[in-house]
């Protein structure tokens, strides 16, 4: 079998749930591979029936609408994507809502509310400075007045007929919005669901885990059957989470020289080339099921901004028998590495296809996209699953 073989497709399931005792201390290894692959059963399949590999609609189907609205999320599903994404921030009042960051300049109409021109400030998130308007700053009354809109309108032009037709979802809407889905489709609609900045609101008295374990639990989703994935780029978040439900989660993982931010506060010196060593990963596995990777982990970039050779971490990962979810796959030639690239507009799209082709051949379990169709189309080339040249 190799690594990422259907044997490894199947550890998700049967993944350790006890968390670790701390962001610097190691955990607890993970369950024998052996029993990870009895207790999981499915074959050549991903997580509880999800098809390997896995498309995870980035935001919604954020290629084409508003990203993180229902709209967004309803076209994921009918484009093909088998697990819909949510990013959580909190509002003043301590409502959980679906927004990439907590300044909502750029993704509402905020800026066109008189009422709200004084809230507009400059804060520091996670050691930057942002200036703009900010969830943390509103109750979700007022949030509720808001409309969504295209965050880079002028790279998704088309985008913008969109404007204005979607307010801010909370996440308790969400979760309601997936059960009607799953019941009018006949499945399970999965999320796979982010907390934003975990430390920086729990220094406000905004703690994102525990409302988010209430919502989990009294929608059923609390579970290691859940239909759900809990992802943050905080270990510490997911070590939180895995106290609190028994839920599926990943750590997400950004480029090698950084540091997550609860690590900067904690002191922890290690950095992300440090966490994708097998080390690295053994922690992690104490903890999570899965990892997502910034792609450039995987394969990584020149200078010119062409693929270069690929890393072992697909490999060292599945050896710790964590999934693999990496981000994020798009159309635009602005996001394509440069072989993939078409013509020179960098809103047109390029040889996506090709690119995802590549991708998939690494042998990840799945993948994050703005464009589930174009995921789905060169998906379906690796289902039920060819032998990854990675792996």
């Amino acid at each position: 079998m190799t690594q990422g073989g259907a044997a490894r497709r199947t550890v998700l399931g049967a993944a350790v749930l006890a968390a670790g005792s701390g962001i610097t201390g190691l955990a607890a290894g993970p369950a024998s591979a052996a029993s990870a692959a009895s207790a999981a059963g499915q074959g050549d399949r991903g997580h509880r029936g999800l098809p390997y590999p896995t498309v995870i609609g980035h935001r919604g189907a954020s290629g084409y609408r508003p990203e993180h609205t229902l709209g967004s999320y309803r076209l994921a599903l009918d484009l093909g994507a088998d697990v819909v994404e949510q990013d959580l921030v909190p509002t003043r009042d301590g409502h959980l809502v679906c927004r990439h960051e907590n300044e909502i300049g750029g993704t509402t109409d905020v800026a066109d509310h008189r009422e709200f021109a004084s809230r507009r400030t400059t804060k520091t998130v996670d050691g930057v400075q942002v200036t703009g308007w900010f969830t943390e700053d509103f109750t979700l009354a007022e949030l509720k007045t808001l409309r969504a809109k295209e965050r880079i309108p002028a790279v998704r032009q088309r985008n913008t007929l969109y404007d204005g037709q979607w307010a801010v979802p909370t996440f308790e809407e969400v979760l309601r919005w997936a059960d009607r889905e799953g019941r009018r489709r006949g499945e399970r609609v999965w999320l796979h669901v982010e907390t934003k900045h975990p430390s920086y609101f729990r220094s406000l008295g905004l703690g994102l885990e525990e409302p988010l374990a209430r919502l989990l639990r009294r929608y059923g989703r609390d579970g290691r059957d859940a239909a759900v994935f809990l992802q943050s780029f905080e270990p510490s978040s997911i070590q939180r989470l895995s106290r609190l439900v028994s839920a599926p989660r990943v750590v997400l993982l950004s480029a090698a020289g950084t540091r997550p931010w609860d690590f900067e506060q904690a002191g922890d010196p290690r950095t992300v080339a440090d966490l994708v060593k097998p080390e690295g990963l053994k922690w992690i596995a104490g903890f999570a099921q899965g990892i997502g990777p910034t792609m450039d982990l995987i394969l990584p970039r020149d200078a010119a901004g062409r693929l270069g050779a690929p890393t072992t971490l697909v490999r060292d990962a599945h050896a710790r028998w964590l999934l693999l979810h990496p981000y994020t796959a798009r159309n635009e030639n602005s996001f394509l590495p440069a072989e993939y690239r078409r013509g020179t507009d960098p809103a047109a799209y390029g040889d996506a296809l090709g690119a995802f082709h590549t991708y998939f051949e690494q042998g990840i379990d799945g993948i994050f996209t703005d464009n589930p169709d174009t995921g789905l189309l060169a998906a379906e080339a690796f289902r039920p699953g060819r032998r990854p040249v990675n792996g």
